[in-house]
């Protein structure tokens, strides 16, 4: 059956036989100018996309450049290696935006700049006594003029109170265990391991550097610094500048009806402040990786999150969290110099930790959450004061119920895996990979990326120190090295 005439749009001209189609009297509805607005909409389309798509591109760009150059800033400077082993540590993440990545070492600046791509561009300059820190937002010259004295030399004493004692010489087992955890295996992950340190009621019983790293490096912890913040967070408490467990009123939540003022301090130790916040780190633009590398304000990138969960309901592992009690930690004290000096007053220094620096972010406040250097010792030391709750030489610097707070599991972790910025149980513990040579069951962690672990045994009375670059998910086992440790020293 054939249509109505009216829907037929074209037809043969009956009075020109052989003509090709010509347009009849009827309408087809597709006007020209409805065709040139279609051409134009789909060219804004196109150019929208486009611009999408360079926007998202630079972004990218300049996050890797600010990764770059905080990372090549720190190594050269604070860790005081070779450009080309920082560079080395850059390619081992075989990320195609970092191959593109031009580097440049100031010595006489004392800054690193990084370009990528040629169209994204990042700097960042080192301070005594504070390291490195990404001119975003900030001029190099006003960053340049912050720094904090040397610290006090040590004693002339044997570890943990000085550092005369000479290396320690494990027996058989342990140097086995050692000697494993420094070699490469053909067809592994690199585990790239730099330093190991164990000690044993009180002292360094086993200690090895990799090639080009000694018992002076100072070397990154990552989210190491996060147990390290817990700490200085539990400092203030003992001084009465915060309760824990009240609401911590930030500024930026004073607004009427903010219901982020109702987080407390605890709340955000415990991984269970509800902030929204995305930790993946494949996203090269996710919340965590724009906070360290491309932002001059961590914690206000961090606070700024809305709510996704009610506060205490949920748990949910977010850097974010730990710079915005470094903030909170900078508001209640009141003065930035103090604040500064802080870290050093509270901990490093009553325990002889003299190697610890802290990195801030360009507005001045600690980032908490990933950047803090120190020596293997200076790690092993903290790892002791912890196992020791919170005595030093006879001295209290934190109270014992604070760390005993450490070590609980979190009320909203669902497989009590996480204490207050401890890690209880590591992930490859947990559920059905457990391995089968287990840690005791008090075993307790501060954890990083790369593999940087201070793991604390307290019925071993022991502390197993791990730094390396083991950036490959899987390179390295704590948990095994550790039981491992554990098993040479009980021979």
């Amino acid at each position: 059956m054939c249509p109505p005439r009216s829907s037929i749009p074209w037809r043969r001209n009956p009075a020109a036989p052989g003509e090709s189609l010509e347009r009849s009297g009827y309408d087809s509805g597709v006007h020209p100018r409805a065709v040139r607005r279609t051409a134009i909409a789909v060219a804004l389309i196109v150019l929208a996309a486009a611009a999408f798509a360079a926007g998202y591109a630079y972004r990218v760009a300049l996050v890797g450049a600010g990764f770059a150059a905080k990372n090549v800033c720190s190594s050269v400077f604070v860790s005081e290696r070779e450009p080309s082993e920082a560079l080395a540590d850059l390619g081992a993440y075989r990320s195609a935006p970092l191959d593109r990545v031009r580097v440049v070492v100031d010595r006489a600046g004392r800054s690193v700049t990084a370009v990528l791509a040629g169209i994204a561009r990042r700097t960042a300059v080192y301070r005594d006594g504070l390291g490195c820190v990404l001119a975003i937002d900030a001029s190099v010259a006003a960053l340049a003029g912050v720094m904090l004295p040397p610290t006090a030399a040590r004693p002339d004493a044997p570890w943990p109170n000085g550092e005369t004692d000479t290396p320690a010489s494990p027996g058989a087992a342990l140097a086995r265990v050692l000697d494993d955890a420094f070699a490469e295996h053909a067809g592994g992950l690199p585990k790239r391991t730099r330093a190991v340190v164990v000690v044993h009621d009180g002292r360094i019983v086993a200690e090895r550097y990799a090639p080009g790293i000694t018992r002076a490096t100072r070397l990154p912890g990552w989210s190491m610094a996060k147990s390290v913040t817990a700490a200085l967070v539990g400092a203030l408490a003992a001084e009465g500048a915060l309760d824990p467990e009240a609401p911590a009123r930030l500024a930026v939540w004073r607004a009427p009806n903010d219901a982020r003022a109702a987080i407390t301090p605890a709340q955000l130790l415990r991984m269970s402040s509800g902030l929204a916040f995305d930790e993946s780190y494949a996203n090269p633009l996710s919340d965590v990786v724009v906070m360290l590398f491309g932002t001059g304000d961590a914690a206000g990138f961090a606070a700024a999150k809305p709510l996704a969960h009610a506060p205490g309901t949920r748990w949910a592992y977010a850097s974010g969290t730990t710079n915005v009690l470094m903030r909170l930690a900078r508001e209640r004290i009141g003065d930035d110099r103090a604040y500064l000096a802080f870290p050093r007053r509270a901990l490093f220094d009553p325990i002889g930790m003299a190697s610890a620096v802290f990195e801030t972010d360009a507005s001045g406040t600690f980032v908490g959450s990933s950047l803090l250097y120190a020596t293997a010792r200076d790690w092993a030391r903290f790892g002791l004061l912890v196992l020791n709750e919170g005595r030093w030489n006879g001295r209290r610097v934190l109270p014992e119920q604070w760390v005993a707070f450490m070590r609980a599991p979190a009320p909203a972790a669902p497989e009590g895996e996480y204490g207050a910025h401890w890690w209880l149980k590591l992930e490859a513990n947990r559920g059905p990979r457990a391995r089968p040579r287990a840690l005791p069951a008090d075993a307790f962690h501060a954890a990083g990326h790369g593999g940087q672990f201070v793991t604390i045994v307290p019925s071993r009375r022991a502390v197993v120190v791990r730094l390396g670059h083991a950036v490959d998910r899987g390179a390295w086992d704590q948990d095994e090295f550790a039981a491992a440790v554990l098993e040479a020293l009980a021979r």
